[in-house]
């Protein structure tokens, strides 16, 4: 058993699990074809977790009880080892508890549990979080999956689309210097449809912070489509690096970055969790390959 890095497969899918940053390291259909984006020099991740922050503080700065804790964009949970909890033939678990390094950061305790469970063509992601301390743990979490764009090589990526389970006419936010924009913005989504292209992302990322829908495809005519459900998560993000990278990001949240007026007590800031001492919050999302 390879101690850095664990396989799960199925006759549809094969997922490949790293405990640094208890990542998804590659997606494979049946045929082999990777349909995640392999950590290019232009954005050298996979699916990083997004944890115990989604996007930036101002300043990179947590204010807590009249202290400054240094936290910088997306928190540490990426950038950290875990630690194994189980490896099975069919699913995984992955485990980060609070430490020095963490509460030099964040002065919190807590612990995060990621599991992945392969179920045919389906992938399961699992987050619990739990307040291991006295104090009432405010946090974030969100999924961040870097799919290739095209999936099928070939392919113009003005080919692929996001079509989403309800009609989204809400308005949507956007980014200012990784800050959250004090207004709304008109949606780029006809009904259900997003045609995508780089051109969508110049201004950063697309931002539903209420979504009607609990499920999004991306797809062409032709060749796989991946299919996002999600449950216990408020937002969705959808992002793309531009300059050359073949990479969509669709993306599970419950919090964002600050809005740029936003520099007070963390505790206070908007979309974040609270969660009482001694209790859990479990998030989820689903990977289909079709």
């Amino acid at each position: 058993m390879n101690k850095d890095r664990h396989t799960l497969r199925s006759d549809d899918i094969t997922a490949i699990i790293a405990p640094d940053g208890a990542e998804l390291v590659s997606l494979k259909e049946r045929q082999g074809l990777e349909l995640l984006w392999q950590a290019g020099a232009v954005w050298p991740r996979h699916a990083p977790i997004l944890f115990p922050i989604i996007g930036k503080l101002k300043n990179d700065a947590l204010r807590h009880q009249g202290k400054v804790f240094p936290m910088t964009q997306h928190g540490f949970a990426r950038d950290r080892r875990f630690d194994w909890a189980e490896r099975g033939p069919a699913s995984c678990t992955l485990v980060l508890n609070d430490d020095a390094e963490t509460r030099a950061r964040y002065p919190f305790a807590f612990k995060l549990a990621v599991t992945y469970t392969l179920d045919r063509a389906d992938l399961h992601v699992s987050y619990e979080v739990t307040n291991t301390g006295e104090e009432m743990l405010p946090t974030s979490i969100g999924g961040h999956p870097a799919f290739n764009w095209p999936l099928l090589p070939g392919l113009p990526k003005e080919a692929y689309r996001l079509t989403f389970s309800s009609e989204e006419s809400a308005p949507i936010r956007r980014l200012k210097n990784g800050l959250l924009r004090t207004l709304p913005e008109p949606t780029p989504i006809q009904g259900k449809t997003l045609v995508l292209s780089e051109q969508l992302f110049e201004d950063d990322a697309i931002i539903l912070d209420r979504p009607a829908s609990t499920s999004v495809r991306y797809s062409a005519d032709r060749g796989p489509s991946i299919d996002v459900a999600w449950q216990g998560f408020r937002e969705l993000g959808v992002w793309a690096k531009l300059d050359g990278a073949q990479l969509l990001c669709i993306e599970p949240w419950h919090g964002f970055a600050s809005p740029v007026d936003f520099d007070g007590e963390f505790t206070d800031k908007p979309g974040l969790m609270q969660i009482a001492p001694a209790k859990h919050r479990t998030l989820s999302y689903r990977i289909r390959v079709g």
